[in-house]
C-alpha cells in the first residue's frame, strides 16, 4: 500500500497593487500579506507593474487580502482580485 500525502496543494493568486514605488513598499506589502492572511506561503511582487503573486495553502480571503494591502498603505487595483 502506498501512503498518499495530505499536504495541501498550493494555490496561486495574482492581483495588482497601486502605489508601490520602492523596495520598502514591496517589503511592507509582503510583510502584511505574510503576517495577516492565513495560509500565505510566498509573495512575489513585480515592482514596475505592481503585480503580486501569492502562493497559499488555500483560497485567499479577499477581505483579508484587501485589509492587508490597505494596512501596508496601498490599494488593490479595481477589479484585480475577484
Amino acid at each position: 500500500m502506498s501512503e498518499q500525502s495530505t499536504a495541501p496543494v498550493p494555490v496561486s493568486t495574482t492581483f495588482q497593487v497601486v502605489g508601490m514605488t520602492c523596495g520598502h513598499c514591496v517589503a511592507a506589502v509582503t510583510g502584511e500579506l505574510t503576517d495577516t492572511v492565513p495560509g500565505v506561503r510566498d509573495v512575489q511582487i513585480d515592482l514596475p507593474t505592481g503585480q503580486v503573486v501569492v502562493t497559499s495553502d488555500q483560497q485567499l480571503d479577499q477581505a483579508k487580502v484587501a485589509a492587508a494591502i490597505d494596512e501596508a498603505g496601498y490599494q488593490l487595483a479595481p477589479g484585480s482580485l475577484s
